[in-house]
């Protein structure tokens, strides 16, 4: 059976979020409900949704400081939900990179077929995409092109940095030991000291990192070796 969806909405009028969540529910996805812009990006950070509905107008952090945010992590499904029908605010809301602009008054129907469409959408781009793209906030590893970019810059990268970049891609959050990282990075063909290891993730950190000298993505985890923190950006 497919994993039911899960969608989070972020909007401050308690009766539209609840009539849109009544809704979303009736179509069997699993619905999550903030009221205000700071608890949203909270839930927003704890992950697993499948599509964030996002109102523009929030009290304190408003919808575009949430999504420019978000895109900073996550490549999760926006749609935007506002009153707001001027083009310079949809455009603005399509830059900062959501999916879709719905604008009220909106008809359920509609809102849950935009939703639909934007999933179905998401989904096959991640299949064609899953076997060659790895990506991390703004660390982006293109296997096919065997290129890297940062913050959507070119990064050059040697051999070595790059084998232990994507293996870091591939394992976030799991604290990965010096001895697998050496036998999958040399391939089984080094036997050295950790030393090696410690420069070749020095100068990837070098890379990646917002402040190298207080990594928060390549975090070293004492007697064991290296964990990787995919929403790690210094801030």
């Amino acid at each position: 059976m497919p994993a039911v969806k899960r969608i989070l909405i972020i909007e401050d009028e308690r009766p539209l979020a609840e009539a849109v969540g009544f809704s979303l529910e009736r179509e069997g996805f699993q619905v999550d409900i903030a009221l205000d812009g700071e608890s949203g990006w909270r839930k927003c950070r704890e992950g697993g949704y499948d599509l964030v509905l996002l109102d523009l107008m929030l009290p304190g952090m408003d919808g575009m400081e949430i999504c420019r945010r978000l895109r900073r992590e996550s490549d999760v499904p926006v749609i935007m939900l506002t009153a707001k029908d001027s083009e310079v605010d949809k455009v603005l809301g399509l830059e900062m990179g959501a999916d879709d602009y719905v604008t009220k008054p909106f008809n359920m129907r509609e809102l849950t077929a935009r939703v639909k469409a934007v999933l179905r959408r998401w989904a096959g781009e991640r299949q064609e995409k899953g076997d060659r793209l790895l990506r991390a906030g703004d660390i982006e590893l293109d296997r096919e092109r065997h290129e890297v970019r940062v913050g959507g810059r070119v990064v050059e990268m040697p051999l070595m940095e790059y084998r232990l970049l994507e293996l870091f891609l591939r394992h976030p959050g799991k604290a990965l030991p010096r001895e697998y990282l050496i036998s999958q990075v040399w391939e089984g063909d080094y036997f050295g000291q950790s030393k090696t290891l410690e420069v070749h993730v020095r100068r990837l950190r070098e890379k990646i990192e917002p402040d190298p000298s207080r990594p928060s993505r390549i975090v070293t985890v004492r007697g064991v070796g290296y964990r990787f923190e995919a929403g790690g950006d210094g801030s």
